[in-house]
């Protein structure tokens, strides 16, 4: 059989793959088929009947092109092209009975429902639909359901499509709903009334085509005609997704996911997505000085000058925080190395090299995941550290890799092989025939639990060595949005943290907020949250969340991603680049730069490849050296996975999650 098959939809004639489906090969052709339960990332239900298009010569009826391939069509009867219909009376009459049946029992909710504006059925409606109804009974009613604080119910709109269902089942990987009943008693529910536990639900409310799921949070706040909307990149975790973030006004109102094959597909995990919740609370909105133990606000003249004589008094340590652009670390390396001082970006205590890229980036993309045929987890929990990347891994799984563990045994949502919980198990992998792996799609995800203990950089030259035995491509997962780009700009010192701090006068904290600074030098904070940072400061700096400037920020496969401005800073915080510009004025060495662009042009000058934007460059492999014989267990980066960050920390909701994940950890305790 050919590669291709011709056929003829709506007089238009099209060479396409016999394995598409007839929905699929009409998108090819540019023929629009309206539909409510088939989607491209989900397993084909062909059960809402709206996308019926008409195959001549085949049976008398309309057929659902979601559930046909091409393959299934017959040619004509000397040989001709099969053809398919989109347009004709049968298909138009076919589609109008479709959309009447739909609004049998639909309420006229469309005033109060939070999908109007963006709602397919009712856009299916104006486009396929009729303008009359015949149906003069009472509609049905079911009892909504409550699935925890992050997905709102109106089940009585449900229309059965199953999207919920399957992308819970299939790309969550929790199949927690399910459908009960038969003809009008079918219902959409959850198993025992339980709400959703996956760190995925919120996407059910983006595939719903309905309003029967909407977001709880964003609940009666806004209509889709009043935001702006803003294309930019999610910081929550190091993968780097893809969004767009709703503003109302001056404030975040809602986060959405954006398509982005290579990073997120069109996922988002639930922290990213309401994470706009912690962006209003808990704001640093104008400097303030540590005098007599206790904190006063300040001018931004009073503040710098502080902070220049604070840091003209010895040895200057700057540390860099999870959430900071690449911009700002620039700037900050420039002040600091001026000053002859130390920066460090490893404050988790991760034992990776400085410019080696194969050594804290890796070799592999994050979409070489998908079509792996065995993928090695070193150290590394995804479902709390990369949700989304976690899926990807499941899809991988679902098709037929093989997936091994080595750290502590969590649930995945997918099925694996647990091989160790630490450095011995990863040593045992040399003696399981590794050029058994050879010619075989692998790849070898490490992870920061792996790295920070004190056998860290044994673990990543294992690792690297293992990845070299099987000619596997490596990953390095990071937590931090920030970590890769500030690798790239050699924020490193020898000594890490511990280093960088001995013997500091002066810390200059570019919103590190996950680690304790000791007694005795003096702490300047530039953050944008009241955190664990802000509590330690002497003098405080004010500056602007990742959605409130433009920024760049490499992903944990070294794609670099522009964040861009969807807001604007409270009070009298600033950009953060901008903070560090100022300050160096004050301290008589003038940064060499006026405005983002100039810093930008400076930037890439140093560092080529952060201006190929949305490319991951190819990394040269470059072996690191076994260090220490370090044994023992890996442990867990993420322990509160909806906790990690000073944003999320401000977020009541995430705090709400989290206490809800905890109790489900350890379980109810049955009265004696």
């Amino acid at each position: 059989m050919s590669d291709t098959r011709t056929i003829i939809i709506d007089d238009i004639e099209i060479e396409v793959d016999p394995a598409l489906t007839l929905i699929q090969a009409c998108e090819q052709a540019g023929i629009e088929i309206p539909r409510f339960c088939y989607h491209e990332r989900l397993s084909i239900a062909g059960n809402c009947r709206m996308c019926l298009v008409e195959v001549v010569g085949g049976p008398p009826k309309p057929a659902a092109s979601c559930a046909m391939q091409v393959r299934d069509l017959r040619p004509g009867p000397e040989g001709q092209p099969p053809v398919v219909k989109t347009k004709s009376p049968m298909v138009k009459k076919a589609r109008e009975g479709v959309m009447e049946f739909l609004l049998i029992n639909h309420p006229l909710d469309c005033p109060i429902c939070d999908q109007g504006g963006e709602c397919d059925l009712q856009d299916q409606a104006m486009a396929y639909g009729v303008d009359f109804s015949r149906y003069r009974e009472p509609k049905r009613a079911v009892d909504n359901l409550n699935l925890g604080p992050l997905v709102g119910t109106h089940m009585t709109r449900c229309i059965s499509c199953t999207r919920c269902v399957r992308f819970i089942t299939e790309v969550a990987g929790m199949p927690e709903l399910g459908q009960t009943g038969r003809g009008e008693d079918a219902e959409i529910t959850s198993y025992l009334n339980q709400t959703l536990d996956s760190e995925m639900q919120g996407n059910i409310v983006d595939l719903c085509p309905v309003g029967a799921l909407t977001s709880k949070p964003y609940a009666f706040t806004a209509r889709p005609w009043e935001l702006t909307k803003t294309e930019t990149i999610d910081v929550m975790d190091a993968l780097g997704s893809n969004i767009r973030v709703d503003t109302k006004g001056r404030e975040v109102m809602r986060i959405l996911p954006r398509n982005h094959d290579g990073v997120n597909e069109e996922w988002l995990s639930d922290k990213s997505r309401y994470a706009w919740d912690g962006l209003r609370r808990q704001r640093l909105d104008k400097p303030y000085i540590r005098e007599n133990g206790k904190l006063r606000p300040a001018s931004w003249g009073e503040a710098l000058a502080a902070a220049a004589a604070a840091m003209k008094g010895g040895k200057v340590a700057g540390l860099v925080g999870d959430l900071a652009p690449v911009e700002a670390i620039y700037a900050l390396k420039g002040v600091v190395d001026g000053l002859g001082g130390e920066i460090e970006c490893r404050t988790d205590g991760a034992k990776l090299p400085a410019g080696n890229r194969s050594a804290y980036v890796g070799t592999a993309r994050i979409e070489d995941i998908e079509n792996a045929q065995a993928i090695m987890l070193i150290g590394t929990n995804p479902r709390a550290e990369a949700p989304v990347l976690n899926s990807r891994i499941r899809k991988a799984w679902s098709r037929g890799a093989n997936i091994g563990l080595i750290g502590e045994a969590v649930d995945l949502t997918y099925d694996y092989a647990h091989l160790g919980t630490g450095r011995d198990g990863l040593r045992g992998l040399f003696d399981m025939q590794p050029e058994n792996a050879h010619g075989k799609e692998t790849v070898v995800i490490v992870g920061q639990g792996a790295l920070t203990g004190d056998g860290g950089k044994g673990v990543l030259a294992d690792a690297m060595a293992y990845a070299e035995a099987t000619q596997s491509k490596l990953l390095i997962l990071h937590t931090a949005a920030s970590r890769v780009g500030a690798l790239d700009l050699g924020a490193v010192n020898a000594g890490g943290v511990e280093g960088a701090l001995d013997g500091a006068a002066c810390v200059y904290n570019l919103g590190t907020d996950e680690i304790e600074i000791p007694a005795g030098p003096t702490v300047i904070y530039q953050g944008s949250h009241g955190d664990r940072g802000a509590h330690r400061a002497d003098i405080i700096l004010p500056a602007a969340a990742w959605t409130e400037e433009n920024g760049l920020f490499v992903n944990t496969e070294g794609r670099p991603q522009l964040a861009m401005r969807a807001s604007f800073p409270p009070g009298e915080a600033k950009e953060n680049w901008a903070i560090l510009r100022a300050l160096s004025a004050e301290l008589g060495a003038k940064l060499p730069y006026d405005s983002l662009a100039q810093l930008r042009k400076a930037l890439i000058g140093d560092v080529p490849h952060l201006g190929r934007i949305d490319e991951v460059p190819e990394n040269e492999w470059e072996a690191v050296e076994a260090g220490g014989d370090g044994s023992g267990d890996f442990g867990q980066a993420v322990r509160d996975h909806y906790l990690t960050n000073p944003i999320l920390r401000a977020a009541p909701l995430m705090g709400e999650l989290q206490a809800a994940a905890r109790e489900r950890k350890t379980g109810k305790l049955a009265a004696e």
